[in-house]
Parts: structure tokens; sequence; C-alpha cells
């Protein structure tokens, strides 16, 4: 099972990024999925997320207010929508899935994973 990210690129600092996640809501079935960054020589960091029945969204200090994760009604297809985009924000962007009961707000939770999309802001 995989995940696949995309929407990336390069973008001024105070520009704006949608990335997508396709997920295979027919494989999985229910899930809570991150959205999880890794920058150049830092360890991954968890971004935002989305427990399945998307009432406790969650969002690291870093991010918060800049960016909005949200879900299709058709649950295959989850948005990291970012905004006012700054320099530390680049890195790769990956989104993970699981299916199990464990707490949604840890990345080693997480087995399902896509390739990452790279997002790159220039100052």
């Amino acid at each position: 099972v995989q995940l696949q990210a995309s929407g990336g690129g390069l973008v001024q600092a105070g520009g704006s990024l949608r990335l997508s996640c396709a997920v295979p809501i027919r494989t999985l079935g229910a899930y809570d999925l991150v959205w999880v960054r890794q920058a150049p020589g830092k360890e991954r960091e968890l971004v935002a997320a989305f427990p399945w029945r998307g009432d406790r969204k969650w969002y690291a200090d870093s991010v918060k207010g800049r960016c909005t994760i949200s879900r299709n009604s058709a649950k295959d297809t989850v948005w990291l929508q970012m905004n006012s985009l700054k320099p530390e924000d680049t890195g790769i962007y990956y989104c993970a899935a699981k299916t199990d009961s464990a707490p949604p707000y840890r990345i080693t939770n997480y087995s399902y994973w896509g390739r990452g999309t790279q997002v790159t802001v220039s100052s």
C-alpha cells in the first residue's frame, strides 16, 4: 500500500502551495493521516494530522495559522494548504497513514508512506 504525495514546487517566501495526498481508501478503509516534512540534515517533523473522524486535527506550532489540513468527501484525498510560506518550510513533504488505534500524533505509529514531494521556498 503506497500513498502518493504531490503538489510541491518552488515558491517565493509569502507564497502558497497546496499539497495533495492520494489515499487508496478501498484498500485501507478507515485511516488516520499525517503530513511529515524533512529538511536537509534534520529529523522528520510532524506538520499536521487528520484523524479519521476529523474532529481533532493537529498542527505543529511552526505552521499553526498558516496551514490547513482537509479531506474530500470520498476520503481518498487529503490536502495540506500552506500559506505565507517561509524558507524554513523547505523540505520533502510526505503523507503517511495508519489504520490501527495507536495515537495519531506520533510519526513512528505510521505504517503506510508516500514518496514525498519537494517544497522549496526561496527568500
